[in-house]
């Protein structure tokens, strides 16, 4: 995963769920200024505004992986400091308890 690729999930998963609950509960929640009735019968594939977030996170997370596949991995440096968090320096191996 690199930057471009977290960021364009991030607005692709964000942008998405928004516009998805604001044409069913108005823009910015404005009574009268919703593009669709909020009905079952309306909402895509059965989905709820309120339950679209899981779909917006799994767009997030398509959009971040075919962005980092298409754009340059982080620098070297960044990508140590990532290491060195995840196992911190002087980490010994695993210990049966």
């Amino acid at each position: 995963m690199n930057s471009a690729g977290a960021m364009t999930g991030m607005i692709v998963g964000l942008t998405t769920t928004l516009v998805y609950i604001f044409t069913y509960k108005g823009w910015f929640f404005v009574p009268g200024t919703n593009m669709l009735p909020n009905t079952a019968e309306h909402w895509l594939l059965g989905i709820q505004p309120e339950s679209f977030g899981a779909l917006g996170a799994l767009l997030n997370v398509i959009a971040a992986a075919l962005v980092s596949r298409v754009t340059a991995p982080p620098p070297e440096h960044i990508q140590q400091l990532v290491e060195d968090v995840r196992v911190p320096r002087g980490a010994g191996g695993a210990t049966g308890h």
